[in-house]
């Protein structure tokens, strides 16, 4: 099963505000999900993301591969493996 770390999209039309999520890669983008490790709200300026650091370092050493937008999310918030 190949895991993903992606954004899991919440409110409003016109209004994006997102869930940074740890699932399944077969799953809908919306769809269920393992784990909720963090938001990202591009609304904001400048955008406004909150991560747990230790729940995505598990993932990532768990072999969870993250998304573009996620992975650019980790390195602003100082997050490798």
């Amino acid at each position: 099963m190949a895991v993903k770390i992606r954004l899991r999209r919440m409110g409003q039309k016109k209004a994006p505000f997102y869930r940074i999520v740890v699932s399944d890669s077969r799953s809908p983008r919306d769809g269920k999900f393992i784990e909720e490790i963090g938001t990202y709200d591009p609304t904001q300026d400048p955008s406004v993301f909150k991560v747990d650091e230790e729940a995505a370092k598990k993932w990532l050493n768990n072999g969870a591969q993250p998304t573009e937008v996620v992975g650019k999310i980790f390195k602003a918030a100082g997050i490798e493996k």
